[in-house]
């Protein structure tokens, strides 16, 4: 009966993996992963696909073969994680009594865990597909922050969002909501910045384990997730977060 007049009372009610300080730890953690790999896991970024894009069609555009292929296994694992999360989300909610994004961070700490064993002797590879493959499930998962459209791997559209509202609330002072959309994307900008920072820090010192710093964010992440799952929104398992 309470769940039920929850659902009736709170239209606008807001789960808690929508929330803006989940985003926030979720991209800060992207952004150490991209601070990871560039330092530690041969020098590149895995957050997200746009320059695997150009590097595929620039050795389809010189006939070399051999680096297409090799650009199209990270496309593909990216693909097959979005994939993957989007089919997974139905089949847990019938197994458990947790989310979908509750199950996802704890399997993004499960992954970031192995990653951390990987020697450093071992191809690089290895642990770029891996990451690509979580930011892939991490994107899809993780769509839009408190009715705010928001990617948690990268930070170009959240540059552009930024752009824009400061533009809009420069010219319309008196709306509040231009005022906070601004303040929201630089905060994520921010936080995926603060991820890079201390992952290239940690890396100085630790090498490729660095990436267990990682879990405290994820682990802040899903200790909350949980408490709302087996809480406040114990009712709530059928309710799709905005944006799906």
């Amino acid at each position: 009966m309470e769940e039920n007049q929850l659902k009736k009372e709170n239209d606008n009610f807001l789960l808690e993996c929508e929330r803006w300080w989940i985003f926030a730890l979720m991209i800060c953690a992207a952004g150490f992963y991209g601070g990871y790999t560039y330092s530690c896991r041969g020098g590149i970024f895995c957050n997200a696909q746009t320059a695997n894009f150009v590097l595929f069609g620039m050795a389809v555009g010189t006939a070399d073969w051999g680096k297409a292929i090799y650009y199209l296994i990270p496309m593909a694992s990216y693909l097959g994680g979005t994939i993957i999360s989007e089919f997974l989300p139905k089949s847990v909610k019938k197994i458990s009594h947790i989310r979908w994004d509750t199950f996802f961070v704890a399997f993004e700490m499960l992954m970031i865990l192995i990653i951390g064993f990987i020697p450093e002797s071992a191809p690089v590879q290895i642990c770029q597909i891996m990451i690509n493959f979580i930011c892939a499930m991490q994107y899809n998962t993780f769509r839009n922050a408190e009715n705010i459209p928001a990617a948690t791997t990268f930070c170009t559209a959240h540059t552009r969002s930024l752009g824009v509202y400061l533009v809009k609330w420069f010219k319309h002072k008196k709306e509040k909501n231009y005022a906070k959309r601004s303040a929201f994307h630089a905060g994520m900008i921010i936080a995926f910045t603060l991820g890079a920072l201390f992952s290239a820090f940690l890396c100085r010192y630790f090498g490729t384990k660095a990436i267990w710093f990682a879990e405290i964010l994820l682990a802040i992440t899903f200790i909350d997730l949980l408490h709302a799952d087996l809480t406040k929104e114990k009712g709530l398992l059928d309710r799709v977060p905005d944006g799906h």
